[in-house]
């Protein structure tokens, strides 16, 4: 099964990142845009996992979120990867450092000898639209710049399955909460 890691925004912050992105859809068609139910924050991306080994990571991402604490998250602006002028990927982004969250649940899966095989920089986003030929998006990131989202509290990680096909499907199979941030350690 393919695994990842993630953070799903609730609706309500779901509608204002769909209603930021909507004016440039139609100008933009050679955009794959994302559907919305598939919007998440990938905090750890775990490939194909057999069926034990998933087993095995369960417990290691229920400490792993027991030892983080909520987080008060915003949306803001947009980006591209790799970069703006030459672009793959069409995102809106997270300010809030979430690196070491990130970092606990790509350990939790190394320590059950799932390579992660990601050596590139950890980046929150939300992925809106995708292209198989890079495209200057800079207007769009550009159109985008103010945008900022209403605040969302993160309060629990997920265990996500794809399903790929021709129409990808996630489909959440565990959650754990993050810590109160009151709670002590």
């Amino acid at each position: 099964m393919r695994l990842f890691v993630a953070l799903i925004p609730p609706e309500p912050v779901l509608d204002e990142v769909a209603a930021a992105f909507a004016p440039y859809r139609a100008d933009w068609p050679h955009l794959r845009w994302t559907h919305r139910d598939t919007w998440h924050v990938t905090l750890a991306f775990y490939g194909e996992v057999d069926e034990p080994a998933a087993e095995r990571l369960r417990p290691r991402l229920e400490r792993a979120a027991a030892r983080h604490p909520r987080r008060e998250l915003a949306f803001a602006g947009a980006g591209a990867f790799p970069r703006a002028r030459s672009a793959r990927t069409l995102w809106t982004g997270i300010e809030t450092d979430l690196q070491r969250l990130a970092d606990s649940c790509r350990a939790a899966g190394r320590r059950e000898g799932i390579d992660t095989g990601r050596t590139l920089r950890f980046h929150p986003h939300l992925t809106v639209a995708r292209t198989r030929a890079p495209r200057d998006l800079r207007p769009v990131v550009e159109g985008l710049q103010a945008y900022e989202g209403t605040p969302w509290t993160a309060g629990e990680i997920h265990l996500v399955q794809s399903h790929l096909g021709g129409e990808v499907r996630y489909e959440t199979l565990c959650r754990w909460p993050l810590r109160d941030a009151r709670a002590s350690r």
